[in-house]
């Protein structure tokens, strides 16, 4: 046996200098032609493994190498394994060679010998390289460097991959690449296959919570009549038989609610929206969103609820309520911090001449007389064109919370921003005590919004009021404004209980508890500008 801690030059064509893909690619036909005259199937199928590579590993994770290696291998056990995978590493030194194989994420090494596999089938798996995929069955043993590894008994060419590796096994590094060619960014890159694997489990685990909070998961259409839900460009479709224009679904909100007016008390679903929107890091027209109704709870329980929830994953990933996001530490201890839309636009205000006051603030005379003493609403920016377009008290505020509150924000710690002005807002109920604001919030992860959550609107008279300005909204240029649902309207004549709802990108949550920077880097085929 042939066991040296170092790799050997590899055989393998695209191991060499770099060379033109489509030479590498026939030469990598003309070896799977050989094995068809050979009598071998180069896409053969029928093998069933017994094991995955990470079973294997497991079942002798207790096991320790002897003391004295043995110059032929020595079995760990009598048991067989059979085995299928990808070979991410390929070995060979003539009569012998070793290999990594993958499967779901995990490599193992094998080694596969002339003497023991026989002639014929040595012959067929010499016509192999990096990345084809074999099937193989043995034994578990010991190297003398001490790995643990499956001497093959037997070895089936599985899949001839024609196309080769990225070269010279450095990975697959350019960002763009990455993104269109996923298939072998998760093979090149092990890390990236775990951010999927984790943003399974936190779907999962976010799924079990409210399972087990009684509440009934349900599917929402995703092909809506009406523009509703959320303020955003839908994309468009046409439906043939019924001769009507449709939108893919900017946000399953309004039929959620319709289902509290059916008597279900507790709704939630996880689903995909669509946004006809620009791309970015925070970004992507198609995304993934979880959202739940609760009749007769307020947006204070789901302060609660967020908290109880989100640190629970943080918790269940990390070890404790704490991770760091691209070099910032963030600490989720409850409870977390609540801050006013007011209040943050009164600390940005400070930096201004004159400076900004909460009574100046909240009057509409006075904040107008502001903006234009520090010329702010003259501005040739975003800044001034949103405030010169801002046609109310409310949306003045929010455009200041938007373009400079939220740059308040601390950064280590989660907060809820909340009452927001009735105007940003026109599903959310009013306060009863300042009827101008909602009772609702956004929760903020280093000054990026994760949910939007408020106690519910159920008031139809209300309800319409504010629709009919959305119209107006549009009617003057506002292509993000909702459009009037009367079904909806209707639906609230019948009486919904009292409720609150929340909604949360899935897709976010993963960039902050995988530590990526970008949208694309939590999905697995991210949007992309035509090549």
């Amino acid at each position: 046996m042939t066991d040296k801690p170092q790799r050997q030059q590899p055989d393998n064509a695209e191991q060499q200098a770099p060379q033109d893909v489509s030479k590498l690619m026939q030469q990598r036909q003309q070896k799977a032609d050989a094995l068809r005259e050979m009598g071998v199937n180069p896409y053969a199928t029928g093998f069933s493994p017994t094991h995955s590579t990470a079973e294997v590993l497991a079942k002798f994770a207790d096991a320790e190498p002897p003391a004295e290696p043995s110059k032929d291998p020595q079995p760990l056990s009598e048991e067989r394994f059979r085995l299928a995978g990808r070979m991410v590493e390929h070995r060979s030194f003539g009569k012998a060679a070793f290999v990594k194989l993958a499967n779901d994420g995990v490599r193992m090494q094998v080694y596969i010998k002339r003497d023991v596999v026989g002639v014929d089938a040595y012959k067929a798996f010499k016509k192999t390289e990096a990345w084809d995929f074999i099937g193989v069955e043995g034994y578990v043993f010991f190297t003398k460097t001490g790995e643990l590894t499956l001497l093959a008994e037997s070895v089936r060419v599985l899949t001839k991959a024609v196309r080769p590796p990225p070269e010279k096994w450095s990975g697959l590094k350019d960002q763009e690449t990455r993104y269109r060619q996923r298939y072998v960014d998760l093979v090149a890159n092990p890390e990236v296959a775990e951010v999927f694997r984790t943003r399974t489990r936190v779907i999962k685990g976010m799924r079990r919570y409210f399972d087990e909070h009684g509440f009934l998961e349900v599917e929402t259409p995703l092909l809506h009549p009406t523009l509703g839900g959320a303020a955003a460009r839908p994309f468009k479709t046409h439906h043939n038989a019924l001769d009507m224009e449709l939108y893919l679904r900017i946000a399953p909100e309004l039929y959620l609610k319709r289902l509290l007016v059916g008597g279900f008390d507790r709704v939630y679903e996880i689903g995909r929206n669509f946004r006809n929107e620009g791309l970015s890091r925070k970004h992507n027209p198609e995304f993934t969103m979880i959202e739940f109704y609760w009749a007769y709870a307020t947006y204070h329980d789901l302060m609660d609820l967020t908290e109880e929830l989100v640190t629970g994953l943080v918790k269940e990933l990390h070890g404790e309520p704490k991770l760091t996001y691209q070099g910032q530490g963030i600490d989720f201890t409850r409870p977390w911090r609540r801050m006013s839309v007011l209040e943050l636009v009164v600390a940005a205000g400070k930096r201004f001449d004159p400076l900004l006051d909460e009574d100046t603030a909240r009057d509409e005379a006075k904040l107008v007389a502001w903006l234009a003493a520090t010329k702010l609403s003259t501005r040739d920016d975003q800044l001034g064109e949103k405030l010169r377009f801002a046609d109310s008290h409310g949306k003045r505020l929010g455009v200041l919370f938007d373009e400079l509150g939220e740059e308040q924000l601390p950064m280590d710690r989660p907060v809820f921003v909340i009452d927001y002005p009735a105007a940003m807002s026109p599903l959310s109920r009013r306060k009863d005590d300042d009827p101008d604001f909602v009772d609702r919030f956004e929760l903020f992860i280093c000054q990026r919004e994760l949910c939007n959550a408020f106690s519910e609107l159920n008031d139809p008279v209300d309800q319409r009021a504010r629709f009919q300005a959305q119209v107006d909204d549009k009617a003057r240029g506002d292509d993000e404004a909702m459009e009037y649902d009367e079904d909806y309207c209707r639906a609230l004549e019948f009486g919904m209980p009292p409720a609150a709802g929340w909604g949360m990108g899935v897709d976010r949550l993963v960039m902050f508890l995988c530590d990526q920077a970008s949208i694309r880097d939590v999905l697995l085929f991210p949007h992309m500008r035509p090549e």
